[in-house]
This record gives structure tokens, C-alpha cells and sequence, in this order.
């Protein structure tokens, strides 16, 4: 299972898809109908007004789904993601795929791309990865995007200062573009790997291929020098023009808030490479998918640097709540008193956008947020416990902070028990269950689950 439609197929027999037969428009209703199904199964519209293409959404929208697309057990995901980005494999690059099934010109307008939000500039692709390479081959990169539709040829990328921003600066002087092929409808192993925190210099694309057990296929782009998934559901083939700029934005990002405009670099396209009956991947800004997949390639940065501090870490919860990026609860078994500075300490270094973080003890799940409050209830004691870090680097995406200048506070909560009283203290009391009972109480929570 190395592509989009056999994972669907997979999701359609478990009754985990969603069908919507009604016809619905790509402008407000389809982005409607996705708040109100978020965090639910995925989505395949059946009919698009005004298209010809289905949309499918929703693929990796929660973490159960995201695991078994990978084919892992939800507590293996931080080993499995570390040890492909520490281990990634060259994929096989083949003279053909189902992508190409369809060379056209670029007619955006054809696409049934979404604009979600009432003050959206535009249509937005936010699913696409986007690959590139040097311009001496020697550095490959695949990364997510958001872009504005401009018209049948022209986008505005968002580049952030990261590694794509990195192989632009170093092609200005020495050439006016940066021929880049960007991919849509894809097995959510590759979306993992293009969301990872690899660092320079590792083609996501290994990751990917890792991650896959080998089975990873590339082509090469019919009008630029590119890569891009041999079945993709649909290739856009473009060039970055290094020096033209437009105006990007706003745009709900994480937050739900509308990010500030900028002025960014004008994609231009140049071609689409796309299936005969291309499905279109959409995805939600700010939804759970969104949040899920740039906040859990996180966690895996902040576990290695964590365990570095302390050898015992039960989980990494970048919270839904906290928009996948600005909160997070690490669980982790405490043995000196100052471990837990530390570890936030280790943590806001592994992720400078993280805002708030709150320590518990091993005990608590990090993922049961009545748990974690319990433990900021009874554990914490402010006077003592809480960590103040002000005027540092945090999110853009943070509307309490400068958001030009990226300067806000740190805040960060100890609330695990303190170590010079009695663990009873800090106990929750428990109740004796014996086998028999145990097989009646999970009926009685069949029953509560049920209604």
C-alpha cells in the first residue's frame, strides 16, 4: 500500500470513508461541510459543483489513522519517524506512472481548488509538497506550501526561513528561477515525510521511502527539472521566479486566525501531470489534519531532545487545543527535582514556536487533557513551579506576539509531584476490580458510547 487510493480503498471497506453524494461548491460549502465533519472519517465528495474531479479530505485527521497508514502502533510513531529521518533510502526513480496519465497545458482554473474562509484572498492548494533541488543537484527538498491562486498560470508561494528559503537565497545571482514540482493527492506516508523536521540536506522523499519499506516510485517532470510521485494523483510543474514578488494573504493558519500578508515569491506554472480521474486532496486550514501533521513531526524532535534529559518519556501531546504548534504536555518519569525545568527547557530549544508547556509525571496521559488539568490542580504551585521566559523568539502564527519581529513569552508549568512528599499524596484512589467486573464495566462503557 504505497499510494492514495489504496489507503481509501483500505478506509471504504473499514467504514471509515465518508461518501457525500451532494453536490456541493468548492467556494465556502466544501470547507463548511470539513469543520463540521473535522476529527471524523475521511471525506470523498462525490460531486463538485462546477468540476468534473472528486475531492477527497480529511486522509490523515487523526492520529489512529495517520498510524495505520504507516502501519505502526500509535506509541511506535517517534521511533519510526526518527530512525527513517536518520536512515532515509533513495527511491526508485521509473519512466512512467499513473501521474502522467494526463500532460496538459496550465489551466488552473480547472482544478477545483478551495477557498475556505470569508476573507480569503483566493482559492488556496494547502496539501501540495513541494520538491526542489540545488542547482548543482547536490541538495534535494520536500516541504508543504501554501498557495494563492492568481490566475490559470500563477501562484503565490508562502516560504517561510526555512530550508526552501535556504536553496532560494543561494540560486539568486546564479539563476531567475528554481524549477519545483508540487504534488497533491498522496499516501499519507509521504505527507509524514514532507512534514518531518529532517534536517537540511535529507530529501524527504528517502524519508519517505523508508517509511514505505522501499516502495516509493518517482518520475521526472515532463517540462522541468523535478521529481515528483509516479502516482500522484495530480503534479503541477512550476518555476520560482526569484525576482518577482506579490502580495500573500491573509490566511487562516493554525490558530484559526488570519496570518498577516507579505509580499512572496510568484510560483509560475508551467504544466500539470495528473491522473485521468484525478482525485483532488484538500485539506482544512486549521483543522485537525493540519494541526496533526505539523504538530506530530514535531513531538519527534521534542521526544529525542527530551530523552537526552531524561531516559523515560511516556508521550509528546502538541495539542489540538493548542493548534498542534503552541502548546504541548510532556509526560516523562521525574528522578531529581530539577529535571523538569530542564526538560522544559530542552523542549522550547526543539520547538521555538512552542508557546506554553506543561511537565507531568508518568502517570498521567498526556493525551487525557481532564488528566493533565488534575495534575495542574494538584501538583503545581505557582509561586515555585512556573517557568517565565519573556521577550524570546516565538510563532508568527501567535497573535499576542509581535508577529513581524516573532518576540512573545515563554510560559512553562511543572505539575508533577513534588518529590519531598509522599507519592500517596498525589495518588488518585483507586477501585478494586476484579476480572468479572472488568468484563462488566467495558459493556457499561459500550453502552454509555452508544448514547
Amino acid at each position: 500500500m504505497t499510494n492514495l487510493r489504496s489507503f481509501v480503498e483500505e478506509l471504504d471497506k473499514t467504514g471509515e470513508l465518508l461518501h457525500i453524494d451532494e453536490e456541493l461548491s468548492p467556494r465556502f460549502e466544501i470547507a463548511a461541510a470539513l469543520r463540521t465533519l473535522d476529527s471524523g472519517p475521511t471525506v470523498l465528495f462525490d460531486k463538485v459543483k462546477g468540476f468534473n474531479h472528486k475531492i477527497i479530505a480529511g486522509i490523515c485527521g487523526t492520529r489512529k489513522r495517520i498510524c495505520q497508514a504507516l502501519g505502526i502502533e500509535p506509541e511506535n510513531f517517534y521511533q519510526h519517524l526518527l530512525h527513517a529521518i536518520e536512515h532515509p533510502t533513495g527511491a526508485k526513480i521509473v519512466d512512467d506512472g499513473s501521474v502522467k496519465e494526463v500532460v496538459e497545458a496550465p489551466r488552473l482554473s480547472t482544478l477545483p481548488v478551495l477557498t475556505h474562509f470569508e476573507k480569503d484572498p483566493g482559492p488556496y492548494i494547502t496539501s501540495g509538497i513541494l520538491y526542489t533541488k540545488s542547482l548543482d543537484g547536490s541538495v534535494e527538498n520536500v516541504s508543504f506550501h501554501r498557495i494563492l491562486i492568481l490566475d490559470d498560470g500563477r501562484a503565490a508561494l508562502r516560504i517561510v526561513p526555512r530550508h526552501l528559503y535556504r536553496l532560494c537565497q543561494g540560486t539568486r545571482g546564479k539563476a531567475k528561477a528554481l524549477d519545483v514540482s508540487i504534488s497533491l493527492g498522496l499516501h499519507p506516508a509521504l505527507m509524514v515525510a514532507a512534514a518531518s523536521p529532517a534536517p537540511f540536506g535529507v530529501c524527504e522523499f528517502g524519508v519517505a521511502n523508508t517509511l514505505m519499506g522501499g516502495g516509493l516510485k518517482l518520475v521526472k517532470c515532463e517540462h522541468v527539472d523535478a521529481l515528483a510521485p509516479a502516482d500522484a494523483e495530480i503534479v503541477l510543474e512550476g518555476r520560482i521566479l526569484l525576482d518577482e514578488e506579490t502580495m500573500e494573504g491573509p490566511f487562516v493558519d493554525l490558530t484559526g486566525t488570519y496570518d498577516i500578508q507579505r509580499r512572496q515569491p510568484v510560483l509560475e506554472v508551467v504544466g500539470i501531470m495528473r491522473r485521468r480521474d484525478c482525485l483532488y486532496q484538500a485539506l482544512l486550514p486549521a483543522g485537525s489534519e493540519h494541526r496533526l501533521l505539523m504538530g506530530m513531526p514535531q513531538e519527534v524532535r521534542i521526544w529525542n531532545y527530551v530523552q537526552s534529559i531524561v531516559p523515560t518519556v511516556r508521550g509528546i501531546n502538541l495539542t489540538l487545543g493548542g493548534c498542534g504548534w503552541l502548546h504541548c504536555i510532556v509526560s516523562f518519569k521525574k528522578f531529581r527535582e530539577g529535571d523538569p525545568k530542564n526538560v522544559l527547557m530542552a523542549a522550547f530549544s526543539a520547538h521555538p514556536s512552542l508557546k506554553h508547556i506543561v511537565v507531568v509525571d508518568e502517570d498521567i496521559d498526556p493525551f487525557d487533557m481532564e488528566m493533565v488539568e488534575w495534575a495542574i490542580a494538584t501538583r503545581f504551585k505557582g509561586d515555585e513551579d512556573l517557568l517565565i521566559v519573556p521577550n524570546v523568539r516565538v510563532s508568527s502564527l501567535d497573535p499576542t506576539a509581535d508577529q513581524e519581529m516573532e518576540l512573545g513569552c515563554k510560559v512553562g508549568i511543572d505539575a508533577t509531584r513534588p518529590m519531598a512528599k509522599s507519592k500517596e499524596k498525589f495518588s488518585r484512589a483507586e477501585i478494586p476490580v476484579n476480572e468479572e467486573l472488568k468484563a462488566f464495566l467495558e459493556r457499561l462503557r459500550g453502552s454509555k458510547e452508544r448514547g
